[in-house]
C-alpha cells in the first residue's frame, strides 16, 4: 500500500468532527474525576467502556489530558483496536484545534506505537517523517512495528539510520535481533557488547533466539550463561534453541534444572519440551516416555492442561512414543470445551497410522461440528486412509480436498499419490501425478516409490528419466528398489556404481540395503555378503533383514545364521531373525535345531507377530487372522474353503508344505496352511458375491505381513479359476494376481 501524502493524511483525519456540548453541570473536579476512571478502565483492559465514557463525558470539551489520551491509545495498541484507535486519534485532533505537528513528542510516539502495533505501518511512518522532533523512542516504537509484522528489509534500515541520530535502547535493539540473519545478528551484537547492552536481559534473551534460529547453539549457550539476570524467556529461548537444533536431551536437562532451582514455567516452555520429546530429538522411547508421563502429571498440577494447545501436543508426544490411542483419546476429550481445528488434526494425525478407521471416523465427527478441515487436517485424513488401503475412502476425500480449494496443492497432491498407491490403484497415482501444475521433488519420488511398491521397474525408470528435479537419496532408494522388485540386477548395479559421479549423491545405509537385497534376490548371496563387508557404516537391521530373506529364499543356512545372529543383536525383540532361521532349518528337514531356535524365542519373550488380513465388503471392512478364530463366521468360511481348495487341487494346487514351520505330519501341515489369514479373507468375499448374486472384477486384500510361497500359488490359481483379478498388499509391495500369473512374475 502506497503512502498517502501528508496532506492527504491531514485531511483525512481532520474530517472527523464532533457537535458535543459539555453541561454545565460538569465541573473541572468532576472533569478530572472522569478522565481519572477512563485511565483506569484503560490501564485494566475495558477499553470499550473507557471509550465510551470518554466520548460520553466530553461535552463541552473537557479540559485536554495527554495522559487520558496516551493511556487510551495504549490500550488500542495492546488489543489491535485499529479502528477505534483512528477515531480516537480524529477525536483528538478536532476537539483540540490541533494538527499532527503540535501533538509533542509524547503522544505522537503513542500513536506511532498504535498504528505501528495494529499492522499500519505506512501511517505509522507517515507520523514518524512528520515529526519535527524525535527521541529514542520514537525510533523504537517504529522498529517494534516492523519488526512484529516480518518488515525484515525496512526494520534493520530504520535501525542502521537511527545509529546516525541516537543511541538505541535495549528495546530497539531486542526488535531488531528478532529480523537479523545471523551475520548481521552477529554484526548487532558486536555493537551491544561496545554499548554495553550484551548483559541486559532483553537483548541477552533476543540474542539466544537469534543464536538459536540461526544455527550457533554454542554462541547461545554462552549468551546465556554469561546472563547475570534471567527471566522465564531467558530459560525457554535457549530450550528452544536446543529443540530446533534437535538436542532434545539438552532440552530436558535444562527444564529439569529450571524446575530444580524454583523458577516457574508456562505454555511455551511446555511446547518447546514437548516438541523435544516428539520430533525425533530423542534416541530412546522408554527415556521419552517417562519424562512425558512426568510432564502430563506437572500439567494437571498447574493447570496448564485446560489450555488445547497443550492438550494437543500432549497427544502428539503420546502418540509419537508409543502410547495407546486409547490414551490420546481420553486426553482429546478432556479438551471438549474448548477443541479447535489444531487439536481435531491432531488426535486424527494420531490414530491415522496405528487406527486409520478411527481417523476417519474423527474426520467425519469434525465435519459434524462444522470445523472446516484445513491443509494439515487433509494431510493427516489421507495417510489413514493410505493405512486402510481402501480406494472409496481416498476418492472421498479427494473429493472434499478439491472442494475446499485445495486443488493443485503440492503436498497435498502427493499425499494423494501416496495413498491411491497404497490403496492399490496406481492408475488414479499416475492421473493425479500427470494433472499436476507443479511437481516438486517429493512428488518425483512419491510416483517412483508407487510404481517400486507395484513391481514396475520399467516406468520407474521412465519417470526418472523424465525427472526435471535435481534427485536425492530417497529418489535413488526407490530407482534401486524398483530393481530389486523387478529382478533387474545389472541396471541396479549401474545405478549404484553411478550415484555419485552422476547425481553426486554418495551411497548410505538405505541404498546398501537395497543392493543387498538385489544381489541376494537373483541367488548372488555370497556377493551380498562381501557388499555388506565392504559398507563405509555401520549395517543396520534393514540391511541384515534383506540377507536373511535372500538366504531363506536360496537355502545359504551358513550366511542365514550370521545374518540372524548380526539381527537379533540390532533389534532383540524383532521376531523376524528367529522364524526365518526355524523356517530354514524347517525345509531342509532339521525340525531338531527349529525346535532349538523356537525354545530360544520363547526363552527370550519374543513373540511371533500374527498374521492378519483385511478385505473390505460393502462399507465395512473386515479382519482376518490365521486359523478364522477372529472372525463369527469361521466355521462356514471354512467349510467353503475346503470346497475351494478341492477345485484348486484339480487344475494343479499342490500345498506348499516347506511354509508350516512346526514338525507335524503333512497332513496337519496341509491344515495349517489352508488357514492362513489371505486365503480365509478371499473366500469370506467369493462367499458374500454368492449371497448377493453379484460379483467385482478385482478382490483387494491387506496383510500384515509377507505373504507366503504357498498363499502366492493359491491366489495364482485362484484367479484363474474365479476369472477374477486378486490383489495382495503384503508388507513389502502389491501382488496383482490375473489369469494365473501375478505381476511380481514370482519374483518377490
Amino acid at each position: 500500500m502506497s503512502r498517502p501524502s501528508s496532506r492527504a493524511w491531514y485531511f483525512s483525519i481532520r474530517s472527523f468532527t464532533s457537535s458535543s456540548h459539555l453541561p454545565s453541570s460538569c465541573t473541572p473536579h468532576k472533569a478530572n474525576d472522569l478522565l481519572n476512571e477512563v485511565r483506569i478502565l484503560s490501564t485494566s483492559g475495558h477499553i470499550d467502556q473507557a471509550l465510551s465514557l470518554f466520548y460520553n463525558a466530553s461535552l463541552p470539551p473537557l479540559p485536554y489530558s495527554e495522559q487520558t489520551y496516551t493511556a487510551l491509545f495504549h490500550a488500542c495498541a495492546r488489543h489491535g483496536y485499529l479502528q477505534q484507535g483512528i477515531n480516537l486519534h480524529q477525536h483528538l485532533l478536532s476537539n483540540n484545534n490541533n494538527s499532527n505537528h503540535e501533538l509533542g513528542v509524547f503522544v505522537t510516539n503513542h500513536l506511532i506505537n498504535m498504528y505501528a502495533k495494529c499492522g499500519s505501518l505506512n501511517y505509522a511512518r507517515q507520523l514518524f517523517d512528520e515529526m519535527p522532533d524525535r527521541n529514542v523512542v520514537s525510533w523504537t516504537a517504529l522498529i517494534s512495528g516492523y519488526a512484529q509484522h516480518g518488515h525484515v528489509y525496512e526494520c534493520c534500515s530504520l535501525f542502521s539510520c537511527m545509529l546516525k541520530h541516537c543511541q538505541p535502547n535495549e528495546f530497539a535493539f531486542t526488535s531488531n535481533l528478532t529480523c537479523c540473519d545471523y551475520v548481521h545478528g552477529k554484526q548487532v551484537h558486536g555493537l551491544a557488547m561496545k554499548m554495553g547492552l550484551d548483559g541486559t536481559v532483553y537483548v541477552g534473551n533476543a540474542l539466544i533466539s537469534m543464536y538459536g534460529n540461526n544455527g550457533d547453539i554454542n554462541e547461545a549457550w554462552t549468551v546465556f550463561q554469561n546472563l547475570k539476570i534471567r527471566n522465564i524467556v531467558s530459560w525457554n529461548s535457549m530450550i528452544a534453541g536446543f529443540q530446533v537444533r534437535k538436542l532434545g536431551a539438552q532440552a530436558l536437562h535444562l527444564f529439569s534444572q529450571m524446575h530444580r532451582n524454583g523458577i516457574g514455567f508456562d505454555r511455551a516452555t511446555l511446547l518447546s519440551v514437548l516438541s523435544s520429546l516428539t520430533e525425533g530429538c530423542i534416541h530412546s522411547h522408554d527415556v521419552g516416555w517417562d519424562f512425558c508421563f512426568q510432564l502430563h502429571c506437572l500439567s494437571i498440577k498447574s493447570s496448564f492442561l485446560l489450555q488445547v494447545e497443550v492438550v494437543t501436543a500432549f497427544v502428539k508426544a503420546y502418540s509419537d512414543l508409543g502410547g495407546e490411542v486409547t490414551d490420546c483419546y481420553s486426553l482429546f476429550l478432556e479438551s471438549s470445551c474448548c477443541r479447535d481445528i489444531v487439536a481435531w488434526t491432531g488426535i486424527i494425525t494420531a490414530c491415522s497410522e496405528r487406527q486409520p478407521e478411527e481417523a476417519l471416523f474423527l474426520f467425519r465427527q469434525l465435519r459434524r461440528e462444522y470445523l472446516a478441515p484445513d491443509w494439515y487436517t487433509f494431510s493427516s485424513v489421507l495417510k489413514a486412509c493410505a493405512g486402510l488401503g481402501t480406494e472409496r475412502h481416498a476418492m472421498v476425500i479427494h473429493s472434499l480436498v478439491v472442494k475446499a480449494g485445495f486443488e493443485g496443492d503440492a503436498v497435498l497432491d502427493n499425499a494423494l499419490i501416496h495413498a491411491y498407491t497404497r490403496c492399490g490403484s496406481i492408475s488414479l497415482s499416475k492421473q493425479v501425478f500427470d494433472e499436476m501444475g507443479s511437481r516438486n521433488l517429493v512428488s518425483w519420488n512419491s510416483m517412483l516409490k508407487a510404481y517400486a511398491l507395484h513391481g514396475q521397474a520399467k516406468e520407474a525408470l521412465h519417470v526418472f528419466s523424465e525427472m526435471n528435479v535435481r534427485p536425492d537419496s530417497a529418489t535413488l532408494v526407490a530407482l534401486l528398489s524398483a530393481c530389486s522388485h523387478s529382478g533387474l540386477v545389472e541396471k541396479g548395479i549401474e545405478i549404484f556404481e553411478s550415484m555419485s559421479v552422476n547425481h553426486g549423491i554418495f551411497p548410505q545405509v538405505d541404498h546398501y540395503a537395497c543392493m543387498v537385497d538385489i544381489l541376494g534376490r537373483a541367488g548372488r548371496v555370497v556377493e551380498a555378503n562381501e557388499l555388506i563387508s565392504r559398507m563405509p557404516m555401520k549395517p543396520d537391521s534393514v540391511v541384515w533383514s534383506a540377507l536373511l530373506g535372500s538366504c531363506r529364499k536360496h537355502g545359504e543356512t551358513h550366511l542365514a545364521k550370521l545374518a540372524a545372529d548380526r539381527l537379533k543383536e540390532l533389534e532383540p525383540r524383532n521376531s523376524l531373525g528367529y522364524i526365518q532361521m526355524s523356517n530354514i532349518y524347517c525345509s531342509g528337514g532339521s525340525y531338531t535345531e527349529a525346535g532349538v531356535i523356537r525354545n530360544e524365542m520363547a526363552g527370550s519373550r519374543v513373540r511371533k507377530e500374527p498374521g492378519l488380513s483385511w478385505i473390505e465388503i460393502g462399507n465395512r471392512v473386515h479382519e482376518f487372522a490365521s486359523g478364522g478364530r477372529r472372525h463369527p463366521q469361521r466355521q462356514a468360511i471354512c467349510t467353503r474353503l475346503d470346497v475351494l481348495i478341492g477345485q484348486l487341487k484339480e487344475i494343479g494346487y499342490m500345498p506348499e508344505t516347506s511354509s508350516a514351520i512346526h514338525d507335524i505330519e503333512e497332513e496337519h501341515k496341509e491344515e495349517q496352511l489352508y488357514h492362513h489369514s489371505e486365503k480365509l479373507a478371499l473366500v469370506f468375499a467369493v462367499m458374500n458375491e454368492e449371497s448377493q448374486n453379484c460379483g467385482r472384477s478385482v478382490l483387494k486384500i491387506m496383510k500384515n505381513i509377507r505373504i507366503c510361497v504357498d498363499c502366492h500359488t493359491f491366489m495364482k490359481l485362484a484367479s484363474y479359476l474365479l476369472c477374477k483379478e486378486i490383489v495382495v498388499r503384503d508388507s513389502n509391495r502389491f501382488h496383482q494376481f490375473k489369469n494365473g500369473i501375478c505381476s511380481c512374475s514370482d519374483y518377490w
